[in-house]
């Protein structure tokens, strides 16, 4: 007898892949390996191996991908500064091609001729994961159950796990969509899918305590930057990527510091409500522009701001394995050469706000900023430079006068 087919399934042990390993068992003649790559999930991975199997997986693969995640993908897009659409700290987005990735290369060794995922067909993961399929093993086969499959909310799903006899994370009543890792964790459905209702943070907070509850002093963290990443804390240098990522959550949440509430575009083209926890996200990338602020010059910070955009797009849209991703990283990289140094944060029920910032590549001089009495800077050289500046609104105003037109 020939050797089934192997199917490589994303395995979280949530709602969607609880119930995919019976859904492809009975739809499918293939032998399915379970695989959850480990972003920092925390408890969740416990118990998933007897779950997969009871279920009807042949194997399961638990993967750790923490330290790879925070220094090859969060830590690049923290350097670039990318926020999406003003707010969002992607979170989801960025771990996606991490596990993908790990997904491709067991796939590989297991000889398998598909990938399995449980993104639904209205979510911005599936294009995340499929995407990075394509770029790394575009020979593999990609199932995608819910575009396939008559279940049409998570109501259904519940009720089918319920008629197999498998034990889901969630109920009817209590069934919020998360998203969890050593960065973020993303709350979205039940009555967030209504923006007019307030979050009940009381309720749904997890890694961080809400404003109100955060202590009523002020906490001071210092950050140390070495070419744009983070390498320690309060005087405390890191070997551990993921340690240093630890201590800041914490930090960070224990004063409420880094909740987002969006309303976000997603990819494909619905506009979507999900507040995110990030808290030492939000504090490291607060520090870090504020070091950018004093050693990059005005030219190349204005541009990599305005590139900042188009790279949390990239990543936004499961565009991390392309050319022009690779391409903006490298630019990033090279801005980071001098940003150097450390930044002291002032934490506040909620607020991350700057306390003063030091670097030995800082482009601030005092001597010249001074509103003191200086031998640097001449002022009467202001005049030249402001008449050759606005030399062209002149040129532009004679002509007007010349033609009639009114100047007011």
């Amino acid at each position: 007898m020939a050797a089934k087919e192997k199917v490589i399934l994303a395995y979280s042990g949530g709602l969607d892949t609880s119930i995919i390993i019976p859904w492809l068992k009975e739809n499918y003649d293939y032998e399915v390996i379970a695989v959850c790559g480990d972003v920092g999930q925390g408890k969740e991975t416990e118990g998933l191996e007897e779950k997969a199997l009871k279920t009807g997986a042949s194997k399961l693969y638990i993967e750790n991908l923490q330290e790879e995640y925070v220094t090859d993908f969060i830590w690049p897009t923290l350097k670039a500064g990318a926020v999406y659409e003003g707010k969002y700290l992607l979170g989801t987005s960025h771990a996606r091609p991490c596990i993908a990735k790990r997904l491709v290369e067991i796939a590989e060794a297991e000889g398998a001729t598909a990938i399995c995922h449980g993104c639904t067909g209205k979510g911005n993961d599936q294009v995340r994961f499929e995407l990075t399929i394509k770029a790394l093993a575009p020979h593999l086969k990609i199932i995608a159950p819910w575009r396939m499959w008559d279940i049409k909310s998570r109501e259904e799903e519940i009720e089918y796990a319920e008629a197999r006899g498998i034990p889901v994370p969630v109920t009817k009543e209590d069934n919020y969509s998360m998203d969890r890792n050593i960065w973020h964790l993303s709350h979205e459905g039940m009555d967030l899918e209504n923006p007019a209702n307030e979050p009940q943070y009381d309720k749904i907070l997890k890694l961080m305590v809400s404003p109100e509850q955060a202590p009523d002093t002020p906490t001071y963290v210092e950050i140390e930057f070495n070419k744009g990443v983070p390498v320690a804390i309060d005087g405390v240098h890191y070997d551990s990527a993921v340690e240093l990522l630890k201590k800041a959550n914490q930090l960070a949440g224990a004063n409420g510091v880094g909740i987002d509430d969006i309303v976000e575009n997603r990819l494909v083209g619905m506009k979507s409500r999900g507040v995110y926890e990030t808290p030492g996200g939000t504090l490291l990338y607060a520090a870090h522009k504020e070091l950018e602020y004093i050693c990059l010059d005005k030219q190349t910070l204005h541009y990599k701001l305005n590139m900042a955009n188009q790279f949390a797009d990239l990543v936004y849209d499961g565009l991390w394995y392309t050319p022009l991703r690779e391409a903006m990283s490298a630019f990033v990289d090279a801005t980071q050469e001098n940003v150097t140094g450390k930044v002291r944060m002032k934490l506040y029920k909620g607020n991350c706000m700057p306390a003063g910032v030091t670097s030995p590549y800082s482009l601030y001089d005092e001597d010249i900023a001074t509103f003191s009495e200086d031998e640097v800077y001449d002022q009467k050289d202001a005049q030249g430079f402001i008449n050759l500046f606005g030399l062209p609104l002149q040129v532009r105003a004679m002509m007007k006068k010349r033609n009639g037109e009114k100047l007011i």
